[in-house]
């Protein structure tokens, strides 16, 4: 497969860091594929029956440069949960923890998966936030989310045979 036609699909990469992770699997976090925040928020009822969520944007923000070297640069999204005991900060910070573990132990991947793109003209920002989400976004649950901007090359040469007619 060369370059022109190679991508990353981060849905499945998380979706397997899930199924493969033993804090994940003994933790009992379960994979969902959401479409936005609100997608997020309408999955998390779900952890009345579940202990932890994993659930990635499977839509991105993106936008295309123009410069010497072009590229399309997409940012997905990642979310965490933990259920936790309502109203216990103790129980809260440790679900919290947890999540924090979690995502250390995604990245150690993520920087092994971030060199083989980089074989494909895919490159990973290596600048990734995590972000907890505020105690009051859901109560009974410990959230947070990063994001992940991946950039690949986009080939802007012109093609006539694209067009009706010519162009230029």
């Amino acid at each position: 497969m060369d370059q022109n036609n190679f991508s990353w699909n981060a849905t499945a990469f998380f979706k397997r860091l899930v199924e493969k992770n033993r804090l994940a699997v003994d933790g009992k976090f379960e994979f969902r594929s959401v479409s936005s925040l609100e997608g997020f928020l309408t999955a998390l009822p779900g952890l009345l029956s579940m202990k932890g969520m994993v659930a990635v944007c499977d839509t991105s923000d993106g936008r295309l440069s123009l410069d010497n070297t072009p590229h399309n640069r997409r940012v997905k999204t990642i979310y965490l949960a933990r259920r936790h005991k309502v109203d216990s900060d103790e129980e809260r910070e440790a679900a919290m923890a947890l999540l924090r573990e979690l995502f250390r132990q995604f990245m150690s991947v993520l920087v092994q998966e971030k060199i083989r793109l980089e074989q494909h003209a895919i490159i990973i920002d290596s600048n990734i936030a995590f972000q907890e989400i505020d105690k009051y976004f859901f109560t009974g649950a410990a959230c947070a989310c990063f994001h992940i901007t991946v950039s690949t090359f986009t080939n802007l040469a012109y093609n006539q045979e694209e067009w009706t007619e010519p162009m230029l």
